[in-house]
């Protein structure tokens, strides 16, 4: 899809930055770099002041830790990518539960609280409209604050942030570091089609660490689990 006329933003901002705040080192670069296949996404990250090459800064980093417990978000919506849903899973599970964490069916301007809550495992999401009133809440049991990870799920389709749950272990969305005052924070960029231009649906993360990557195959993981 093109840049500006089929994708949203998703801002994902912490409220406590110090609680939980993970140190662990960033996960090294893609090996190999993923082919983006146009400029738009270079462009988008030029224009909010990035020093990103979209080209060869994408990170290998595929499942997260919270560095906080209670996640603030705000999704900004045009074109075709309002049919584009986001949410959790628990990166660790081989046939995880889904946790959506905002609908692709809403209008412009609703955004969403999010806490992650222990004893036990759950997530709880407050979905609000633009004029900030309440349009209802989720608990969902069970969601990992310490390896989760994110999908995409479309008008039929479902893509994960971990390739191997992919389709012929596609990369569905590209991993990228912050740079100077957004150091520390993640951007995530999805592919929901076929040209590869990985500006679908780009979303910011901040205030978390990332979860080392496995070196094992999906079909391995699985059978850990039988």
């Amino acid at each position: 899809m093109r840049c500006g006329a089929a994708r949203f933003r998703a801002f994902f901002v912490s409220l406590s930055v110090v609680a939980l705040l993970a140190t662990g080192a960033s996960a090294a670069l893609r090996v190999p770099q993923v082919a983006v296949m146009s400029g738009s996404l270079q462009s988008y990250f030029n224009g909010v002041g990035e020093s990103i090459n979209a080209w060869t800064d994408q990170n290998a980093v595929q499942a997260w830790q919270a560095s906080d417990k209670s996640l603030y978000l705000i999704f900004e919506y045009s074109g075709n990518a309002a049919a584009n849903a986001i949410g959790i899973y628990n990166a660790s599970l081989p046939a995880p539960p889904l946790y959506q964490v905002f609908p692709g069916d809403v209008t412009p301007g609703w955004w969403a609280f999010a806490e992650f809550r222990t004893a036990p495992n759950r997530l709880i999401v407050s979905l609000f409209d633009g004029d900030a009133n309440l349009q209802g809440f989720t608990t969902y049991p069970g969601a990992d604050p310490t390896n989760f990870a994110y999908y995409l799920q479309g008008s039929g389709d479902l893509y994960y942030t971990q390739d191997s749950r992919n389709p012929g272990g596609v990369a569905r969305a590209l991993a990228y570091a912050g740079t100077g005052s957004n150091s520390g924070q993640w951007w995530l960029c999805w592919e929901d089609g076929d040209d590869q231009d990985f500006d679908d649906s780009v979303v910011f993360m901040e205030w978390y660490a990332p979860t080392p990557v496995s070196k094992t195959t999906w079909g391995a993981l699985k059978k850990r689990f039988r």
